[in-house]
């Protein structure tokens, strides 16, 4: 699935994620312009370093609607919410917290990952059974990725490839 963020003008508020499937149909999301890698942009850097099959992005490429996924993800009561979802969601908004304080705390990042799983009653992720190094494929990825981000014209696309995990 080809992701294509498109940078509105400078006095925009929001700029636009388009979300191009392999079999030529697409849905897309606005993206709030955040002073850090928006949201939507980090479940990219998440869900390809990450083997989670059914993240945010996994359930756009295989057909799903943009609003209707993030609507079931950021609803703490859906129980029927698949458990990677929620993992991806809570890895994203870890990420996210890591960004804005401007330096990246493993610790701190694992306990807000997990935190927001358990919140909703899921398994946290667990990245012991991976062997990765988190800072550099999560943190560092995204500050590369906010690099070329923000350093994108008014105007322009980003575009990126992402391929979902098999199912």
């Amino acid at each position: 699935m080809k992701l294509i963020a498109e940078k509105r003008s400078r006095t925009d508020k929001y700029d636009v994620l388009r979300f191009v499937r392999n079999n030529g149909s697409c849905t897309d999301t606005v993206m709030p312009r955040q002073g850090i890698l928006p949201h939507d942009l980090l479940h990219y850097v998440v869900e390809s370093a990450l083997p989670l099959r059914h993240g945010f992005l996994s359930l756009l490429a295989r057909g799903a609607d943009a609003q209707f996924v993030m609507e079931a993800v950021h609803d703490a009561a859906n129980k029927d919410v698949e458990t990677e979802a929620v993992q991806a969601e809570a890895i994203v908004e870890g990420l996210q917290a890591q960004l804005w304080s401007g330096a990246f705390d493993e610790e701190a990042f694992l306990a807000g990952a997990a935190s927001a799983c358990t919140a909703r009653d899921k398994q946290p992720f667990d990245f012991s059974k991976i062997g990765i190094d988190i800072k550099a494929a999560l943190y560092d990825r995204a500050l590369s990725l906010n690099e070329k981000w923000i350093t994108a014209p008014y105007f322009s696309t980003l575009s990126l490839e992402f391929s979902p995990q098999p199912v």
